[in-house]
């Protein structure tokens, strides 16, 4: 299980996150969401240990990297690898790293191994970030916006991957997305974030009783 406690972040005069409290069991498909500004990526960053909270804590003291599988919303590979050479690279450094499902998600992608990283579309570096991250067996796997600006066919491809390769026996998922209707059936639960705190933490199931996860957000916003 993953835990956070009453964790506070500062930048400067700015409270960026407040108090935020929650846990995440192992088996489960977890949707951060909220609007722009509200924390999703400053209380993922803390998660993974990119950033030290200025109050509260975390459940996982050692280094976060061999528990927690992170793919930033922004990109950071080095651009003169082919997709072959990253796959190498990340098994040079993650004794977690899965090869065989890495290949799988390549192929199921439908990319090319041979092209360079610089010379792909922003869909097709989206589709190598969630293959690489979701191929390590960590714990948590953790996407920052990985529908972020792509087409619904990408889109639709890239939850049909983490459907197909994540082992949910084993690991949980978490992810921040503004896409939710194309996430929705793949969420187990939400943690909803509007100015830095958090206002509710709910399973999905429960939310689809009385109403769609989008009217649901929009009454408690």
């Amino acid at each position: 299980m993953l835990k956070v406690e009453n964790v506070r972040k500062k930048r400067m005069f700015k409270t960026v996150l407040k108090d935020c409290t929650f846990a995440i069991d192992t088996g489960k498909i977890v949707g951060i969401i909220g609007e722009n500004g509200s924390g999703k990526t400053t209380l993922l960053k803390i998660v993974t240990g990119l950033l030290h909270p200025s109050q509260g804590s975390r459940n996982i003291a050692k280094d976060p990297s061999q528990y927690i599988s992170y793919s930033p919303d922004q990109s950071y590979f080095f651009d003169y690898f082919s997709i072959a050479q990253l796959i190498d690279f990340y098994q040079t450094q993650y004794s977690d790293f899965n090869r065989e499902r890495a290949e799988g998600l390549i192929d199921f992608f439908d990319l090319n191994r041979k092209e360079k990283i610089k010379y792909l579309s922003k869909g097709q570096v989206g589709r190598v970030k969630i293959a690489v991250t979701i191929a390590r067996e960590a714990p948590f796997l953790v996407l920052d916006e990985p529908l972020a600006g792509l087409d619904p066919m990408v889109k639709e491809k890239i939850i049909k991957g983490i459907i197909q390769f994540i082992d949910l026996e084993m690991q949980s998922l978490i992810i921040t997305t503004h896409e939710l209707l194309e996430v929705e059936a793949i969420l187990d639960e939400v943690i909803v974030l509007k100015d830095g705190q958090i206002i509710e933490q709910k399973e999905v199931e429960d939310i689809r009783k009385n109403s769609s996860l989008q009217n649901w957000l929009q009454e408690i916003y």
